[in-house]
């Protein structure tokens, strides 16, 4: 039996990185997995759908929910995952930089988790999983509104944990703060700027999307059923 033998899961920005080795795990793990995303899927895995969804549409995820409901009977897992980058000095950041990652990165969470929260309220039981960052803690110089989004994601999590369970219902909601993961934004990025970031953790070296993954896991099984609240961090000991 796998840790998540029987549970449903919709994984937003699950088409690839962390999100891709998220629904991955999750299947093997023995969940069915929704992976929601504006891309195709760049992996092939048993247990994985795909269903396009464009976070910053309301209706979409409304749509999403009521299908995942609709198809499976319940939503037991929740990953908000999808986000993207506009980066840029803050004298430099554009209204448009600023506006198109807030409405992915903050609101998109929002958008969907005003429908599957509630639902799993009704159910009784649910995990929700939001992915912040470590420059949400920290900040982090060229990205005001990236930072800005994944505070705010901070604040979700700690808000919904007191929301879905006040009635009673064993919903859990927690938020994962990765640092410097080898996705392939950061593949990117000159070797020395990604020796230096390895440079800053204690374990002197960058995560793999296998490892957020697995912390995403445990999280989402109920071997983590009396954590709600909480930000775990998954950096190897980074401090920007």
């Amino acid at each position: 039996m796998g840790r998540l033998s029987g549970k449903v899961a919709i994984v937003t920005g699950g088409a690839k990185g962390l999100g891709g080795a998220m629904c991955v795990l999750f299947a093997k793990e023995g969940a069915k997995v929704i992976a929601a995303d504006m891309a195709e899927l760049s992996y092939i895995q048993d247990g994985v759908e795909y269903q396009k969804l464009n976070v910053t549409d309301v209706e979409n995820c409304k749509a999403l929910t009521e299908y995942a409901k609709e198809k499976y009977g319940h939503i037991d897992i929740l990953v908000n995952n999808a986000g993207i980058t506009k980066d840029g000095m803050t004298y430099k950041m554009t209204d448009d930089m600023w506006d198109a990652v807030i409405a992915v990165n903050l609101k998109g969470v929002f958008n969907l988790t005003r429908f599957v929260g509630p639902l799993m309220e009704a159910q009784g039981n649910g995990a929700i999983i939001n992915i912040s960052s470590i420059v949400g803690e920290y900040g982090n110089i060229g990205q005001i509104n990236y930072s800005a989004t994944k505070a705010g994601v901070i604040g979700m999590t700690k808000t919904w944990a007191k929301e879905f369970a006040r009635k009673g219902a064993a919903v859990r909601v927690n938020s994962i703060a990765p640092g410097y993961i080898m996705t392939d934004i950061l593949k990117t990025v000159p070797q020395e700027l990604l020796d230096k970031f390895a440079k800053l953790t204690m374990l002197g070296r960058l995560g793999q999307p296998e490892e957020i993954a697995k912390a995403a896991l445990f999280l989402a099984s109920d071997e983590a059923s009396y954590i709600t609240g909480h930000v775990l961090d998954v950096n190897g000991g980074m401090r920007l």
